[in-house]
């Protein structure tokens, strides 16, 4: 496994929204861990037994939920706001760069035509249109995190 490899593995697994992968195969073990906003990784090379080895089978890793399901007063609260959601897989942001103001925030008024955030992928930035005309009462997801197709992203009062 070169270089170029575990680079690209490394990419993936942040994207992935996946907290621990292991792969293991004859003379290389990986682990890669995220969280907390920074990707750890462990890389050990062994020397080749005169013993064949069976090769390892990696496990799917699930992510765990950050958050305990909502309750049924949670459901009849968000059932009345309108769900902003992403169009496409990619890294969520909240503002065009790092020196510039955010987007959109909690309580801000957006039309149609609002740009609430953009969403990175494959190096190309789409801004992402607010398309209901409404005031954003949450923010769903945390800024530079990976999203997914479908996924909520704002909670809006159509009223």
């Amino acid at each position: 496994m070169d270089l170029k490899e575990i680079q690209n593995l490394i990419k993936f697994v942040a994207k992935s929204g996946a907290s621990e992968v292991k792969l293991e195969m004859e003379d290389v073990k990986i682990t890669i861990r995220t969280g907390s906003g920074k990707t750890e990784t462990t890389i050990l090379h062994q020397a080749p037994l005169g013993i064949p080895q069976m090769p390892m089978a990696v496990a799917p890793v699930t992510p765990v939920p950050t958050e305990a399901p909502a309750t049924t007063e949670d459901s009849d609260e968000s059932s009345k706001y309108i769900t902003i959601t992403s169009p496409i897989i990619g890294t969520f942001y909240r503002r065009p760069s790092p020196d510039k103001p955010l987007f959109a925030e909690v309580g801000d008024n957006v039309t149609p035509e609002s740009i609430v955030c953009i969403i990175e992928a494959m190096k190309l930035f789409n801004e992402i249109e607010s398309e209901v005309t409404g005031k954003i009462v949450k923010i769903l997801v945390e800024d530079s995190s990976p999203v997914e197709f479908g996924q909520p992203l704002f909670l809006v009062d159509p009223s």
